[in-house]
């Protein structure tokens, strides 16, 4: 059958199961039908098959037996149905529901908006309509009264005024229109700065609420009726647990079979979760509301020690404070409408309860409790809190304990932490599991146990016990949403799951001991001995370099190399020979003749001597 016509079908079955509830005084809305349609066809006591198409006896069957289980007023199993269907169309994330009612609040002012940016008129009539028409625009943006109040607009008419006169129309229509919604946008915000300062002064303020102290008195009051709500349920739950658990006390009664009570269990159990989801917003929703108080409390002093006496103040100090008081009121006005949402949202999950008291009356209940002991969640997890799995008895299971695992806490355990062991070996008892035990780890992903026993039996096949976990839930639908077994049934995934499927991906940070020593140099010395940072050795080497170039390559042989390969050389034999390379010769030097006459003296007294020098010459020897 092509998805076009199978989808037809689906729609004609649930239109028809539809009207006929609603002929016998049900009204059903067509998610239940839808979720009721593939729950029957799941459960394999049906019989129908998913691979075949449903023929017309087939659809007839399917409708009546949806039909049947949707007008049974006493069944604890379609109250939980009942529940998940409710709390999955209304319920949304702390994000997605701010960023929803902030859309639907800019959606409604999408009119006036238009009506001022795309005003075209230069009448005085006119611009004094307009500006009418911004100051209930910056009312209807801030939430701080109505702008049918003569005392309220006259007080948002002078705050515009100081800071947007009238006379400054003519500039702003000269704008383009995403400048005309930037400027709207930034004036609501400076004027409703303007009027909460001037409200903490005591000179303004009219029709501002006191949501800082609203929120401050309504957080935990909406807390302890919550945390009341939750005590009654978990105490319901652990008498269901008793009586299922307790073997040696039978169920008496004819009607009061003990499928009854596990369904009772599972929608007292659901019910809890939801509560738990519910208070966990509302524990964030009371810590940004007591941060939000101190800065408003911090801002609205920095304010007033700014302006103080001036009689004027630069923009340029008092306009980014006034748009921080703007934004401060908006997340409160966020916190309360969350608040009150939240709060609906329990009080309309309470009457899914309401089948307890008729099926099991508090005298019913004492019967059955006889010889019971009823122990908390707590309490059992105590009891075995040092009953550890020993990683010795496994060597192919991987085991993960609080002391070697890092984001421990932060696992995303399967069934919603409860026991799939004896979930699968007792029918769909639900007991909490121990994660001090140890948490089983198998194809990514993670099992806690009750018991150290339950843990051992389940690690030994765990693919036995998923696969009787599997069928139970195709018996009771309920437990699909319950125990989160999305994968296994990936048709009825609920959008809350939907949204956390990347929490899935959460993976096991493991920690042990262990040392290392790093060494000094772990890769090789790159030491590049040809480095060289000076720009003038570098010059030089370059004109080396370019001087090799002109240069020949000359080899020669030492006395060590030239051993290594074979020689031959050719030398010039010795022959006789003779040279001259002197004569003989002789010369004679003339010998001096020296003569002194008169040395013996004369007829005188005084004596005359002559000297004569006979020597010859050279050249005449």
């Amino acid at each position: 059958m092509p998805p076009t016509q199978a989808e037809s079908v689906i729609k004609n079955i649930i239109r028809e199961i539809g009207q006929e509830c609603a002929s016998q005084g049900e009204i059903v809305s067509e998610t239940l039908v839808a979720f009721m349609v593939k729950a029957v066809v799941l459960d394999p006591s049906n019989g129908f098959n998913m691979d075949r198409t449903l023929v017309k006896n087939d659809v007839q069957k399917l409708v009546k037996l949806c039909v049947a289980r949707l007008l049974d007023c006493k069944n604890p199993s379609l109250d939980t149905i009942k529940m998940q269907v409710y709390f999955d169309m209304n319920y949304t994330s702390r994000e997605e529901f701010l960023e929803e009612h902030h859309r639907v609040l800019e959606s409604r002012l999408g009119p006036i908006t238009r009506e001022i940016t795309d005003n075209r008129s230069y009448a005085r009539e006119e611009l004094e309509s307009l500006y009418r028409k911004i100051v209930s625009y910056v009312l209807l943006r801030s939430g701080l009264g109505a702008p049918t109040d003569i005392k309220i607009v006259r007080e948002a008419t002078a705050a515009l005024q100081s800071v947007f006169p009238q006379a400054e129309l003519g500039t702003f229509l000269s704008l383009s229109k995403k400048d005309k919604e930037r400027q709207l946008k930034e004036l609501s915000m400076i004027v409703t700065g303007i009027r909460l300062f001037n409200r903490d002064c005591g000179k303004g303020g009219e029709g501002i609420d006191d949501l800082p102290g609203i929120l401050h008195e309504a957080v935990p009051t909406t807390t302890q009726h919550i945390d009341r709500q939750l005590q009654v349920a978990q105490d319901q739950a652990f008498r269901y647990t008793a009586i299922l658990e307790n073997a040696q006390n039978p169920i008496r009664s004819q009607e009061l079979q003990s499928y009854m009570l596990k369904e009772a269990l599972y929608n007292v159990r659901q019910y809890e979760i939801f509560l738990q989801i519910i208070l966990s917003d509302i524990i964030t929703c009371a810590q940004e509301v007591e941060m939000m108080i101190k800065q408003l409390a911090a801002n609205l002093e920095q304010l007033k020690i700014t302006v103080k006496s001036k009689t004027a103040v630069p923009t340029s100090q008092v306009f980014p404070i006034f748009i921080t008081l703007s934004n401060l009121w908006t997340s409160f006005q966020d916190e309360t409408v969350l608040l009150s949402v939240l709060n609906n949202l329990t009080l309309h999950l309470e009457p899914f309860l309401g089948t307890h008291t008729l099926l099991f009356p508090e005298k019913v209940l004492q019967d059955l409790l006889d010889g019971a002991t009823v122990k908390t969640d707590v309490c059992r997890i105590t009891e075995h809190m040092e009953d550890k799995v020993h990683l010795a008895d496994f060597r192919k299971q991987e085991w993960l304990f609080p002391e070697t695992t890092a984001n421990f806490d932060k696992l995303l355990i399967q069934y919603r932490g409860f026991c799939g062991y004896t979930f699968a070996t007792t029918d769909g008892l639900l007991l909490p599991g121990n994660p001090s035990i140890g948490i089983l780890k198998y194809k990514e992903k993670y099992y806690t146990f009750n018991t150290r026993d339950a843990a051992y039996l389940f690690a030994e096949n765990p693919e036995k016990y998923i696969d009787l976990i599997k069928e139970k839930a195709k018996k009771n639908a309920e437990l699909i949403q319950l125990l989160e077994l999305h994968q296994q049934f990936e048709t009825l995934i609920p959008y809350s799951q939907v949204k956390d499927a990347d929490k899935h991906s959460i993976k096991p940070i493991t920690k042990c001991e262990s040392s290392t020593q790093t060494d000094t140099h772990i890769l090789p010395p790159t030491i590049v001995r040809s480095y060289e940072w000076n720009e003038w050795e570098l010059r030089r080497k370059a004109i080396q370099l370019a001087n090799l170039r002109k240069r020949v390559t000359h080899s020669m042989q030492t006395d060590l190399s030239h051993m290594r390969r074979e020689n031959v050389s050719q030398v010039y034999l010795p022959k006789d020979a003779g040279i001259q390379c002197k004569r003989e010769s002789s010369t004679r030097v003339p010998r001096p003749q020296i003569y002194i006459a008169g040395l013996r003296g004369g007829q005188t007294k005084t004596t005359h001597a002559v000297k004569v020098n006979l020597t010859r010459a050279i050249d005449e020897t």
